[in-house]
């Protein structure tokens, strides 16, 4: 495309566009169809001028225009809590949901993985005491040691809220760094595996497995997946950036972006839950089959959400992004 003689075609159009949102009086009804009018044009120029000749002010310019007339069109939205129950019951749940052919099998081959290297470790006492003197190792397992004081070092609040913010800066660095192919994400589950793997591995070769797997599921169940959500939804994104199927890469990564700033806030949510359950349930007195079944219930109140409303919202056409009110316009594309 000339750019030059795309701009001297529209800018007439443009101008007048500007002209009508400056007017100090109110508009009639012949100028509110021009204003409409040349808003939909102008969206669409500043579409194709982003795809085919990207000129920084030009784009600056018609971008300031359009959002002005959008404002005009529209009117001016304020979010509400009618907002926030629509994210909660259809955005996230249906965001999780179109993803889960993602992050289920990053679960499923995370498990294993962790499974593994817990094999690994506690059936060779070499690879043990690479990883820590044979006094260190005892005190970590025995009875009373650092894994089961772990969970009551602190007091549950405050441990709750430094699980939480751990928890969901690992959710939120697995949504961002998705962007760079995946590679990160890969990084960061094989770090958490090789810590489960770790405890699994340890604790097994002391005889204490059980103690460890009844510490840690109560709230790793829903832990884990909001970490395994996290990791799918970034691997998915990273995937756009080399496939971005029918749409260009520019919607695409915009689309599915947004989305994933939802789900990183929706995931917060999830994550204060488990956290709450380790601050307060993990260390508790309560038995163990309890716990666990606090733990189970969580986890299964969370996948009926995904998949019962979340299923239901994805197949009524949402997607987790904004309303198309509030996406920029973009100019269609041939699948």
């Amino acid at each position: 495309m000339d750019l030059d003689v795309f701009v001297s075609a529209h800018r007439a159009e443009w101008d007048r566009l500007d002209a009508l949102l400056r007017r100090q009086r109110r508009l009639n009804g012949a100028e509110v169809d021009e204003l409409v009018a040349l808003y939909q044009r102008t969206a669409t120029h500043l579409s194709l001028i982003q795809s085919s000749a990207p000129d920084p002010q030009l784009t600056g310019r018609l971008s300031q225009l359009v959002a002005r007339a959008r404002s005009a069109v529209t009117g001016t939205r304020r979010s509400s809590w009618r907002d926030v129950a629509r994210f909660l019951t259809h955005g996230f749940p249906a965001a999780v949901y179109r993803s889960r052919h993602w992050w289920v099998p990053t679960a499923l081959l995370s498990t294993l993985v962790a499974a593994v290297l817990g094999w690994w470790i506690g059936t060779h006492p070499d690879v043990q005491a690479s990883i820590a003197a044979p006094d260190a190792l005892r005190e970590m397992t025995r009875p009373g040691g650092q894994y089961e004081t772990y969970y009551s070092s602190h007091p549950a609040a405050s441990f709750a809220a430094q699980v939480w913010t751990n928890n969901a800066q690992a959710a939120a660095m697995c949504l961002v760094l998705g962007i760079f192919l995946g590679l990160p994400v890969l990084w960061i589950l094989l770090l958490n595996m090789l810590n489960l793997g770790v405890g699994i591995g340890l604790m097994a070769s002391a005889g204490r497995l059980d103690v460890f797997l009844g510490l840690v599921l109560p709230h790793g169940l829903l832990e884990l997946t909001a970490v395994f959500v996290a990791a799918g939804t970034g691997l998915r994104l990273g995937w756009t950036v080399i496939d971005p199927g029918p749409r260009t890469r520019r919607s695409a990564l915009a689309e599915e972006g947004r989305a994933a700033v939802g789900m990183a806030i929706g995931l917060a949510l999830v994550l204060f839950v488990s956290g709450a359950i380790e601050g307060f349930v993990t260390p508790s007195g309560l038995p163990t089959w309890a716990r666990i079944s606090i733990g189970v219930l969580a986890e299964l109140a969370f996948l009926a959400y995904v998949y019962v409303l979340g299923g239901r919202a994805a197949r009524a056409g949402e997607t987790g992004d904004v309303e198309e009110h509030e996406r920029s316009a973009v100019v269609p594309t041939a699948a």
